[in-house]
């Protein structure tokens, strides 16, 4: 079990990662094809995703003042609420830009959350753990996923503004919890009596600087690209249902859920760097072939060979920002956080104007070229030492 000899904090932070899942989850299926609803192109669905992101990327710096001021655990839970009130009122948006404006509102509750997640996370477990502590995170965030596009595609039978009211909901039971169960770290907590690392001394780490880029191809490629393109994919070229964008998010996420212990285990045993490598590798292969499926049983396969490398770069660069940065790493994690926002800012735009005027091949192409780029960052990181 991954789970077992982590600390209390880990295993209620994988309980509000289900919850938050759970509800992004629900949105994945309808959101672009919401959007699309209201007579936009591929341009302006990406703009919706890249204006949460945009807010994300704008707010991450004030998030660790707030985390220095106000704890993480008050932080992470008015984000929750922040982010719930949001999403409930875009459900009744009436026009492309109303959507676009409380999306954007909700990016700002996503980075308080996301930040002070990881934070504490990172504080609350030694650094032999770190792999296995944010698999555990990453798995609570997969079994919700598995659950939330299949709820999201069966409501989106009934009304494409039934998903965002389920997401409210299930934000609002997230920032409860964190609220009611967690703590933010105390002076005998790991990490807590160690100095900051030097922004300076973190940016010039290879250990962080492979992480970074990774996570922002992670941004560009998972949270942008297949969020905004593999649902008018499956809808506009293999003539599919939306539902069936929950059903193929819903399978790979099962593979990827799977693979998250095996991944987490060769995080902290075998090290960082060829976990990410392995991860990068097998992502960018699958990145390319996405647009070439030819049905969407095909392109369901493919999907869960992503998953697998997300298993890794999902777990093994947040660990390697910990290593570089320390537990209670506030600037560090919000940095980590701001790549992956900058890639689904930019990710969506560009993969958007692409598919509108080139082709879908060559909007995944890109993705894909950003993280063999990652992997060349993974490979210049310093070799580990194990017992």
């Amino acid at each position: 079990m991954i789970g077992r000899g982590l600390p209390r904090a880990v295993v209620v932070l994988g309980v509000i990662s289900f919850c938050v899942a759970v509800g992004f989850g629900v949105l994945v299926p309808v959101l672009p094809v919401f959007a699309r609803s209201f007579g936009v192109g591929n341009f302006e669905v990406g703009a919706v995703i890249s204006a949460f992101a945009l807010m994300r990327l704008l707010s991450a710096p004030l998030c660790a003042r707030l985390i220095t001021r106000f704890g993480e655990r008050l932080v992470l839970g008015v984000g929750m609420y922040l982010v719930a009130a949001s999403a409930g009122v875009s459900g009744l948006a009436e026009t492309y830009p109303q959507l676009l404006i409380l999306r954007a509102v909700g990016g700002i509750g996503s980075a308080m959350f996301t930040v002070s997640a990881m934070t504490l996370l990172l504080a609350s477990v030694a650094p032999d753990r770190r792999g296995r502590a944010t698999g555990f995170f990453q798995g609570g965030f997969l079994i919700g996923s598995m659950a939330g596009p299949a709820i999201g595609g069966g409501l989106s039978t009934i009304s494409l503004n039934a998903p965002f009211f389920f997401y409210a909901g299930a934000l609002v039971v997230a920032g409860t919890v964190g609220l009611i169960l967690l703590r933010s770290p105390g002076p005998g907590s790991t990490d807590a009596a160690i100095q900051p690392v030097p922004l300076r001394t973190l940016l010039a780490d290879r250990r962080f600087q492979a992480a970074c880029v990774t996570n922002l191809a992670q941004g560009w490629t998972s949270f942008g690209v297949r969020s905004s393109l593999v649902p008018v994919l499956i809808v506009d070229v293999l003539h599919g249902e939306p539902a069936w964008t929950g059903i193929a998010f819903a399978v790979a996420a099962v593979v990827q859920t799977i693979a998250v212990a095996p991944a987490a285990r060769i995080t902290d045993t075998v090290g960082r760097r060829p976990a990410m490598i392995i991860g990068c590798l097998l992502a960018g292969a699958t990145v390319v072939a996405i647009p070439f499926a030819s049905n969407i049983v095909l392109l369901v396969i493919i999907l869960c060979g992503y998953g697998v490398a997300a298993a890794f770069l999902g777990t093994a660069p947040a660990a390697a920002v910990g290593d570089a940065a320390g537990g209670r790493a506030g600037r560090g994690v919000a940095v980590f956080s701001m790549c992956a926002d900058f890639g689904a800012i930019v990710g969506p735009l560009v993969a958007g104007v692409l598919a509108d005027h080139v082709s879908y091949p060559v909007a995944f192409g890109v993705g894909a070229v950003l993280i063999f780029v990652a992997a060349g960052f993974s490979f210049r990181m310093p070799v580990e030492r194990k017992a």
